[in-house]
C-alpha cells in the first residue's frame, strides 16, 4: 500500500516575508504492515504562501497547492503585529494582567530606560545552585511582575493612549504615546516604544519592547555640554572606553 505524508516547511518568522511551503514524501507498506520509505521517494511541491502585501497580507497564510488531486486551500490567520500591541496596551488599561500574559513570549526582554536593568522572561524564574552549606537563588524580576507592581501602585485613572502607531510591519511595532489622567493628558507622560514580534506556538507574541519616557528634569542645552565633555576624555584617555 503507498502513503502519502504531507510536510510543511516554514521560513525563518523574522524575515519581513514569511513563506509557507509543503510538499509529500511517498512511503510503501510492507506485508507486515510497517512503513518503509521507498528506495526513491517522490516530493511533491504544493506551492507556497507569501504573508506580504495585499489580501493575502501579513496577517494570512494561504497554502496554494498546484496539485490536481488537492483539496481546498487553507487559511492561517495571524493578528497583526501592530494589533497585538494595540491589546497590549488595552490590557495594562484595564488592569488585566491575565489578558496581557499571552501577548509577551516566555523568553521576552523588556527594557524601561528608566530602570538600570531589563525586565527577562514572561514570569519570575529562580536558578539554584549549591556550595558547601551555601545555596544561592538568583531571582530576576520578570515582566509580568513589574506590571503588577504598576497597576498597584498606579491608579486607573492612569491612561496610556497611543498618539501614533506603526501598521506595516509584521515583525516590528514602532508607538508613540502619553499618559492621559481622566482624559487629559498627565505632565511629563510623553514616551515612545519600540516592540519585536515573532510567531510562537501559531501566535504572534512580543519578544522584545523598549520604553523610553519623556524626562521629568530636561537638561536642554547642558546635556550637550556633558556629551562634549564626556567625549573628550574617551579621546584624551582611550582606555576609559573598555570601562563603558
Amino acid at each position: 500500500m503507498i502513503h502519502t505524508i504531507p510536510i510543511f516547511r516554514f521560513c525563518p518568522t523574522h524575515l519581513k516575508t514569511l513563506h509557507l511551503q509543503a510538499s509529500t514524501f511517498t512511503t510503501a507498506a510492507s506485508p507486515s504492515g510497517n512503513h518503509a520509505a521507498l528506495p526513491n521517494p517522490t516530493f511533491h511541491s504544493y506551492g507556497c504562501a507569501a504573508a506580504s502585501g495585499g489580501r493575502p497580507d501579513a496577517n494570512w497564510w494561504v497554502l496554494r497547492s498546484n496539485n490536481p488531486t488537492a483539496v481546498a486551500s487553507s487559511p492561517l490567520e495571524l493578528e497583526s503585529a501592530s494589533n497585538v500591541v494595540r491589546k497590549f496596551y488595552d490590557g495594562i488599561n484595564r488592569r488585566d494582567l491575565a489578558s496581557v500574559e499571552d501577548l509577551i513570549s516566555l523568553n521576552c526582554i523588556y527594557e524601561d530606560l528608566v530602570f538600570p536593568r531589563p525586565f527577562i522572561g514572561r514570569k519570575v524564574r529562580i536558578s539554584e545552585f549549591h556550595l558547601p552549606n551555601l545555596m544561592f537563588e538568583l531571582q530576576n524580576t520578570a515582566i509580568l511582575e513589574f506590571f503588577k507592581q504598576f497597576m498597584d501602585s498606579i491608579s486607573a485613572d492612569l491612561q496610556f493612549a497611543i498618539d501614533d502607531i506603526s501598521e506595516e510591519d509584521v515583525c516590528a511595532v514602532g508607538v508613540t504615546w502619553h499618559l492621559d489622567w481622566k482624559g487629559k493628558p498627565f505632565p511629563f507622560s510623553k514616551g515612545c516604544s519600540f516592540y519585536r514580534l515573532d510567531v510562537v506556538n501559531g501566535q504572534r507574541q512580543i519578544v522584545y519592547g523598549r520604553d523610553c519616557v519623556e524626562p521629568a528634569i530636561k537638561p536642554g542645552e547642558s546635556a550637550l555640554v556633558i556629551i562634549r565633555g564626556v567625549t573628550w576624555l574617551l579621546q584624551k584617555f582611550p582606555f576609559l572606553a573598555d570601562r563603558l
